[in-house]
This record gives C-alpha cells, sequence and structure tokens, in this order.
C-alpha cells in the first residue's frame, strides 16, 4: 500500500506541475486565452452589449441634431387688416388688406456657430462610444483572467481532495496496523474534510465568474464556457517616457475630455455671436377688398437691438468661458494622474511578473521535490507526517500563487492597454519599447 501512495503522489506531484506552467495540456478541453480568442469575444461584445448600443443610439441622436441645424429660419407670413368708421376714399386709396413676409437672414456666422455646437457635441458622442467600448473590452478581459483563475483554482483543490482520499485510506490502514496514530488519522480527514467544503466554494466563485463573462456577453447567465487556461507570464513592460506619450494621446477618457472641450469652444463662440443683432429683410403689400386691386408694396429690414441687453450677454459670455476654463483643467489634471497610473501599473506588472517567474523557477519544483522527499521518508517510517502535511501546504500554496500572479499580472495588462488605446495585449511589447532618444526609467528589482 506505501508503494501505491508513492506512486500516486509522484503522478499526483507531476499533474501539478506540467499544470502550474500555465499551459494546458495538449488533449484537454481547456481554452487558453489568446489574443485570438479574446477578440473574438470582444466582436461578441460589441454586438450585444446593450450599453454600446444605448451610446450607437445617442451617436445617432447627436448626428441628427447637426443635421437640424438651419441656416434659413422659417419665413414669418402676416396678414390684417384695416378697420374705420366709414369706408371712404382713404381706405380704397391706400388698402384696407395688408399682407407680408419676413425673413430672418442668416448674418455674422450665426448659424454656422450653432451647427459648430452641435457638431462639437456630436464628436464627443462619438468619443463617448468609443471610450464606453474600450472600457467595457478591459473589463471582459479582466473577467476571462479571473475566470480562468477561478478554473485553476477549482483544478488544484480537485486534485488536493483526491490525494487526501488516498492519504486518509493509506493512514486508516496504518491506524489499524498500529503504524499510525489517532491524532494522524484525525488530521487528515479534518483536512480531507475542509477541503471538500473549499472545493464546492470555489466551484460557485467559477460559476460566479462565468456568469460575468456572459453578462459582458449579453448570454443567458447560465450560458456554458470552456474551462479556460491561463497563459504564460508576459514579457516585461518598463516605464519609459514613451509610454506615457502613448497614454497621454490615446487614453479614451483623455479623448471624450478633449471632445468636450472643444464643444465648450464652439459654445464659447455662439455665445459671443449671439450679442450680434438680428437682421431680418420682408416686404409688405396692400390691397383693397371693394374691387381687390392692389393698392402699394413696401420692402422692409429690421433688426434686434442687443445692446440694451449688453450685460446680460456678457453674462453669458463669462458662464461660458468658465465651463471652457473648468474643462481644460478637468483634462489637465486627469492627464497627470493618468501619468501616475502609468507609472503605477508597470510598477505592479514588474512586481506580478518577477512572483510568476519566481514561483515557476523555483518555488514549485522546491515544493514538489519536499512533499515528495517528506512522504518518501514518511512511507518508510523515517520522516514525521506533520512534514507531509507541511510539504502539502506549501505546495498547495505554490501553485495559487503562481496561478494569481499570472492572472494579476495580465489584469494589469488589460488596463495598461485600455490608457494606451490597444486591443491587443501583445502591441504593448512593441509600444513599450522606447525610442534610443527617448529617457527610460529601469524599475529596481
Amino acid at each position: 500500500m506505501k508503494n501505491i501512495l508513492i506512486l500516486v503522489l509522484l503522478g499526483w506531484s507531476a499533474t501539478n506541475g506540467r499544470t502550474a506552467t500555465a499551459h494546458p495540456a495538449p488533449g484537454t478541453n481547456v481554452v487558453p486565452i489568446t489574443p485570438a480568442f479574446v477578440n473574438q469575444l470582444v466582436e461578441e461584445l460589441r454586438t450585444n452589449h446593450p450599453a454600446l448600443s444605448a451610446a450607437a443610439s445617442r451617436v445617432r441622436a447627436a448626428s441628427s441634431t447637426t443635421n437640424a441645424v438651419r441656416l434659413w429660419d422659417d419665413p414669418v407670413l402676416s396678414f390684417g387688416g384695416v378697420t374705420a368708421s366709414q369706408r371712404g376714399p382713404t381706405l380704397s386709396g391706400e388698402g384696407d388688406l395688408v399682407y407680408g413676409l419676413e425673413q430672418k437672414l442668416p448674418l455674422f456666422g450665426k448659424p454656422r456657430a450653432a451647427r459648430r455646437v452641435a457638431e462639437a457635441e456630436a464628436e464627443s458622442e462619438s468619443a463617448r462610444l468609443g471610450y464606453q467600448f474600450q472600457l467595457l473590452r478591459r473589463d471582459l478581459m479582466k473577467a476571462l483572467f479571473k475566470a480562468a483563475l477561478a478554473d485553476r483554482a477549482v483544478e488544484i483543490a480537485a486534485q488536493d481532495l483526491a490525494w487526501l482520499d488516498t492519504m486518509a485510506a493509506t493512514t486508516e490502514e496504518q491506524y489499524r496496523a498500529g503504524t499510525a496514530t489517532q491524532v494522524q488519522l484525525l488530521r487528515v480527514q479534518n483536512e480531507r474534510a475542509k477541503r471538500a467544503d473549499l472545493l464546492r466554494t470555489e466551484g460557485n466563485r467559477r460559476d460566479h465568474e462565468r456568469l460575468t463573462v456572459n453578462r459582458f456577453l449579453n448570454r443567458k447567465l447560465d450560458a456554458s464556457l470552456p474551462r479556460l487556461g491561463l497563459p504564460s507570464a508576459a514579457s516585461p513592460v518598463p516605464y519609459s517616457q514613451h509610454l506615457v506619450d502613448r497614454a497621454a494621446a490615446f487614453e479614451p477618457k483623455l479623448g471624450v475630455m478633449r471632445r468636450e472641450i472643444q464643444r465648450a469652444e464652439a459654445s464659447v463662440a455662439a455665445t459671443r455671436k449671439a450679442r450680434l443683432p438680428d437682421v431680418s429683410a420682408g416686404i409688405e403689400g396692400r390691397q383693397y377688398s371693394g374691387d381687390g386691386g392692389f393698392r402699394e408694396g413696401m420692402f422692409t429690414l429690421s433688426l434686434s437691438l442687443p445692446w440694451f441687453n449688453r450685460g446680460k450677454y456678457r453674462s453669458d459670455v463669462a458662464r461660458e468661458q468658465a465651463r471652457l476654463t473648468a474643462a481644460e483643467l478637468d483634462a489637465t489634471d486627469y492627464q497627470l494622474s493618468v501619468n501616475e497610473e502609468v507609472h503605477q501599473l508597470t510598477v505592479g506588472l514588474d512586481a506580478a511578473r518577477r512572483e510568476a517567474i519566481l514561483y515557476h523557477d523555483e518555488i514549485l519544483p522546491r515544493s514538489q521535490q519536499a512533499l515528495a522527499s517528506a512522504h518518501a521518508n514518511w512511507a518508510a517510517n523515517r520522516g514525521m507526517f506533520n512534514d507531509v502535511m507541511e510539504a502539502r501546504r506549501m505546495l498547495l500554496e505554490a501553485q495559487l500563487m503562481h496561478a494569481r500572479a499570472i492572472s494579476e499580472q495580465h489584469q494589469l495588462l488589460a488596463d495598461l492597454a485600455l490608457l494606451c488605446g490597444v486591443s491587443d495585449l501583445t502591441a504593448l511589447q512593441s509600444i513599450a519599447a522606447p525610442d534610443a532618444s527617448a529617457p527610460t526609467t529601469t524599475l529596481k528589482p
């Protein structure tokens, strides 16, 4: 029985060692998270997500508003009559029916300024649509990596439960034979009971992560998903001025704020135009109702007198200028926070990558060797039972920490891809490479 247990343990350790490399074994139903797989789901998100459809509807509404701006206002038709106590030569000579047509003239660039405001609003809504899409794409990628981590946690828990089943059976046989203590038997049984309960918890967490992915794709929440496999540790992304400049140019929320600045500038220009008078041209005619004859006609030119409200117009301009200043300052403040976030993400990426490599190259192999050695010594009555359980705990912790480090690294890469306006995580490698003339800050190990 001891020999059988040793073979089972070695096979369990070897299986864990292979899965800990984050590359699923050939022939399994694990789907690795690759850029092609992510892009396929992103296209499904683009088509199905209701928030994107709502944003697209707002873009269409803003475009319709732009087309609805009128160069020529509707003409005004007037009709009236003249009454008198007696119908005499005056009415017959001048006419008692009055009608006219008045048209407001598109002078001083007022309609063009109003159209520019509408166009700026449409551009702002289009930028919001792009920002919403990139934000959802980032969130979907992070949800996929979380789901892959949950799948890996369930896999580790299931393997550990199988090992504890074998360990419990072996310890029970040794207890009956008098070579194991009751404390050892009860401990391994308790460990098995806790692992079984933890496996159920991990399974529920995995189901929730899958539900989150389905929500982003607007599928049924209980729709089936393949078992996801974590990718390998990604290449380093060093902090550089080139990366900061890329984020400053392509960060989507910053792009929305720049469109808001343009809209505020257009509003200031339109408000300045509003201080100018409105000019209207018209024609007026008179005829007599008695014989229907035309009596006289005239041409008119009228204009408003905005100077009486010049203080009010100045207040309108000051209001729009204050909004423009606020939009510019908000954009400046957010750009500074983007620069800070780029540095923070690169620091986190460096730490997560080093942690993943440390566990993969050093801690995992040592933990597997420690468990195999401790179990072999215990099986040969040369080691302690506590050493076996402690070695098992070290191996489980190493496997989970390795998986978490890889998942965290790729989630941080998704955040950095959002800042840089990149859809493919692998493209960050070329973007992050600074020019020869650009200063580079190397993160200290």
